[in-house]
């Protein structure tokens, strides 16, 4: 059986970037989700067609290493695979269908504030969901796309795959240079050049369906294995499937993401979404701001800083330990208003969704030293107006 190399998926360019043997045939942080908004779904079988969802994102069907037909069938949430004629014949994958925020081939998403420089992002909380199927050949890949520059078109310098899972044969560009445990999670590293760009790749020992993560997690580990600089800029991210051989059933269910800048949040500004060649949608208001979390103790200090638009927010939460010990292990108690949701955290686990709810250290961030502080946040969903949450406390002591 031959060993040929895989793609890059850019939507106009195709360099390579893994292997794979055509002779086999293939047969967490917490999520909570709420019904979506109602949405009337868009068929995209146009080689590059793409459209907007939620008025935040760009979903693509980035078709180029086949010239039989692919179709994708786009949701309020993420799209599906519909039909996927063809086997690649180029040594890469047939296409990357694939849903992304910031800005990809001059195509940016409603009102994005990518790119931005890596030493000014504060947080970049995302999360995707997929669906797999047993009868393809493929990969399913987050990519994290970095530049010297803040370009907006073009190939970028490094690219960073998140691999959530693949299918035998499929693996990554370049060859396997250790593990690494990055957002409390536990990843075999693969390094490379496809001819075109750098490539690390994170490649879960098994199958994930779902998780929320920080991309700054990753773009911390690439920084320090030499791959990038923190000066060096996050152009976009994005979320899809890679297949060599059929794919239909392949799904992302959902997708969200969003880039704190500094003490400020923003998840795209104030927009309306723009019309692609796949259709389009229309964006809602966003705001931002801090506060702090009340009235308290002087041993430990919350600020809050969220993002909202019409019906959603998300909440980057940073508690400072003002006292002379050490915390290990920590609880951050806090209400949410009536009418607001938790749908999806980072940095911690959050329980309830609803109501007077508890954030929760992982193993990664359990310690504030004195005079040192830890974030965490979340995504949610509210009614009527947006309200801060309140009466924070850590471990039981109130906050100011």
């Amino acid at each position: 059986m031959s060993t040929l190399q895989r793609a890059f998926r850019s939507t106009r360019t195709a360099v390579l970037s893994a292997v794979v043997a055509f002779g086999v045939a293939v047969s967490g942080l917490i999520a909570l989700t709420t019904a979506p908004a109602a949405h009337a779904d868009t068929q995209i079988c146009d080689q590059y067609g793409s459209t907007t969802i939620q008025g935040r994102y760009v979903v693509q069907n980035n078709r180029w290493g086949t010239t039989a037909t692919q179709c994708i069938n786009v949701t309020g949430t993420g799209f599906q695979i519909t039909q996927a004629d063809g086997t690649a014949t180029n040594g890469g994958p047939k296409s990357y269908p694939s849903v992304f925020y910031g800005c990809h081939y001059t195509n940016c998403s409603p009102g994005t504030n990518l790119p931005a420089q890596l030493s000014a992002i504060s947080s970049a909380p995302t999360s995707v969901s997929f669906n797999y199927v047993g009868n393809a050949v493929y990969d399913a890949a987050y990519d994290i796309w970095l530049d010297p520059t803040p370009r907006k078109d073009g190939v970028n310098k490094t690219e960073i795959m998140v691999w959530y899972h693949q299918t035998s044969p499929v693996q990554p560009v370049g060859s396997r240079v250790g593990t690494a445990n990055v957002g409390g999670r536990s990843w075999d590293v693969w390094t490379g050049n496809n001819g075109s760009n750098d490539v690390i790749s994170f490649v879960a020992p098994s199958a994930i369906s779902s998780w929320n993560f920080d991309v700054k997690a990753f773009a911390n580990e690439t920084i320090a294995r030499g791959m990038a600089q923190s000066s060096w800029y996050l152009t976009s991210v994005q979320a899809g499937f890679e297949p060599w051989q059929n794919g239909a059933g392949l799904a992302v269910t959902s997708f969200s993401s969003s880039v704190n800048i500094g003490g400020g949040s923003t998840s795209g500004g104030s927009s309306t979404g723009g019309s692609t060649s796949g259709g389009s949608t229309t964006g809602g208001s966003t705001s931002g701001g801090s506060s702090s979390g009340g009235t308290g103790s002087s041993t430990c200090k919350v600020t809050v800083t969220p993002q909202t638009w019409t019906g959603g927010y998300t909440a980057n939460v940073t508690v400072a330990n003002t006292g002379s010990s050490a915390v290990n292990g920590w609880k951050v108690g806090f209400t949410l208003p009536s009418g607001q949701t938790v749908t999806s955290a980072w940095n911690a686990t959050v329980s309830p969704s609803s109501g007077a709810v508890t954030a929760s250290s992982l193993s990664y961030n359990a310690q504030i030293p004195a005079g040192g502080s830890q974030s965490f946040g979340f995504q949610g969903t509210y009614s009527g107006t947006y309200g801060q949450p309140t009466g924070f406390t850590l471990n039981g002591t109130s906050c100011s």
